[in-house]
């Protein structure tokens, strides 16, 4: 028995001294990995604040002639992500008048410059707004140790809003060169000097492409997939027999709605551009042009969202930009409907800056905003190729209130892109117009657009079964009111305004 006690009590020992040295190796073998590998850069840094690129300008690169050590592609895509990183972080301390992650991003001497304004800033209650656009940076310098970069960042576009004790007190667009030096510290490209070379105001002028054709069109949902053209109801046969239905009709036109989050926000996907193109070849095959409106249901306008918007709209633009059925760009429905909420001079700030991104790509196709009323349409005049607005007032008032539109428009065309009536009368619009009233409204609606040389986009082909709560919440007496206004009812059948669909057949 006492023999028994000790051999176990031999095993556990044993067992013991092999635990303590399998320990103590493991410890060893973990702090010599560690001392190779470096710390982790996101748990030493800030940057679990930015792994989601949040910033995301135009960059276009120029590494010939570069004197010293030459620049390969991975340390490119590094110093690319740090500086870029280096100009959102500063951005973001303007707007928040806070240091985090600054010394990510800054050499020591660097960030000592960026405090003294952030100091400055907040002992005038002073805060910016800013972003960046677009750069095309030279990279000058690489040192052969591979430690430092001195580049020229040239023809960089800017935008910034300044407010005081948070009142907006102005804007400003300017396009600066920078030189920049760059030091690799911890693995990481750290500004160490930016220097404003030059600097000039304003965004090129584009050339203005007038509209080549008199609008004879209509909005476009099919019938079974109201506000959702692109969702998983779409085929190309549903798109081909009711453009025939409009062409038939004597039409020559189509609007259609590109939802910036139903497309992918920045990454567009690319099964929805295919269905995009998809609708413009049916449209081609019916000689039908396409009016296409961008950014749908979008409503942020944040300063700080425009980068991952224009790399939206870059990516839609260069899709379609060279199909035949294309008429042009409505940049934005209804944009004035978010002045209030959103800031008038933030929401025509980035109107511009995204029409000038589309002229950038496509100067060859006209562009519009699809104004909510007559009286938003003197908006952004000189900007936009011709103007388009909504009408749903009484036509009483219609001739008046072109005259005077007419009056600052210049010679720039005119297109009604939305107008119509409801043919819903039920319980909850017991005062509301029935088919015939729909049918008199636009046949008064064709006189005075024919009278005037207006063009025209009439709101829409079909009656809808169903509206989605988003585009109209869930209040029976707007939703159902928005189901009556097409040509055609829910099943297809012509009602008794399909007649005056158009005036010339």
């Amino acid at each position: 028995m006492n023999n028994t006690n000790k051999n176990i009590l031999r095993s556990g020992l044993i067992l013991f001294y092999i635990l303590i040295i399998a320990l103590i190796t493991f410890g060893i073998s973990s702090l010599y990995s560690y001392l190779n590998t470096g710390a982790d850069r996101s748990k030493m840094l800030h940057t679990e604040q930015i792994q989601d690129r949040y910033y995301i300008p135009i960059i276009k690169w120029n590494t010939t002639n570069v004197e010293g050590r030459q620049v390969d592609a991975t340390t490119l895509k590094s110093v690319e992500e740090d500086y870029l990183n280096a100009w959102y972080v500063k951005a973001r301390a303007l707007k928040n008048n806070t240091l985090t992650g600054i010394e990510d991003y800054y050499t020591e001497n660097a960030t000592k410059k960026v405090t003294q304004l952030i100091k400055h800033n907040l002992s005038q209650q002073i805060n910016v707004e800013m972003t960046t656009l677009e750069h095309h940076p030279k990279i000058e310098f690489f040192s052969e140790d591979g430690q430092l970069i001195v580049l020229t960042d040239h023809n960089v576009l800017e935008y910034h809003q300044l407010f005081k004790n948070e009142k907006f007190i102005g804007k400003s667009t300017t396009i600066n060169t920078y030189k920049v030096i760059l030091l690799l510290e911890d693995g990481y490209w750290r500004v160490r000097q930016m220097i404003k070379e030059s600097t000039k105001d304003g965004l090129q002028k584009s050339t203005s492409n007038d509209l080549k054709m008199s609008l004879k069109g209509i909005n476009y949902y099919p019938k079974n997939s109201p506000w959702d053209t692109f969702g998983p109801l779409f085929h190309k046969d549903t798109i081909a027999a009711d453009f025939k239905i409009i062409k038939n009709a004597g039409l020559n036109s189509v609007r259609v709605f590109v939802g910036y989050e139903d497309f992918g926000k920045e990454y567009v996907l690319q099964e929805k551009i295919d269905k995009l193109l998809l609708l413009l070849d049916q449209a081609q095959q019916e000689d039908l042009k396409v009016l296409i409106t961008l950014f749908d249901f979008y409503g942020d306008y944040s300063v700080s969202d425009w980068t991952m918007t224009q790399k939206h709209l870059i990516s839609v633009v260069n899709a379609v930009k060279n199909h035949d059925a294309l008429l042009g760009y409505d940049l934005k429905n209804e944009p004035d409907l978010d002045f209030d909420s959103r800031k008038k001079q933030t929401v025509e700030s980035w109107l511009i800056h995204m029409l000038y991104r589309v002229k950038s790509i496509d100067n060859h196709h006209p562009t519009t905003i699809g104004w909510s009323n007559i009286s938003s349409a003197q908006s952004l005049i000189e900007e936009v190729d011709f103007i388009t607005f909504h009408y749903y007032d009484s036509l009483v008032e219609f001739e008046n209130a072109v005259v005077e539109l007419r009056k600052v428009t210049g010679d720039k065309s005119i297109a009604v892109t939305e107008y119509g009536m409801s043919s819903y009368s039920g319980v909850w619009n017991l005062m509301g117009s029935d088919e015939d009233d729909q049918a008199l409204y636009h046949k008064e609606a064709q006189e005075l657009l024919k009278k005037n040389k207006l063009s025209f986009m009439s709101w829409t082909l079909y009656d809808f079964e169903s509206i989605p709560e988003s585009v109209t919440g869930t209040l029976p007496w707007r939703r159902n009111p928005q189901k009556y206004y097409g040509f055609l009812d829910s099943r297809g059948k012509k009602k008794s305004s399909f007649e005056y669909i158009t005036s010339q057949r």
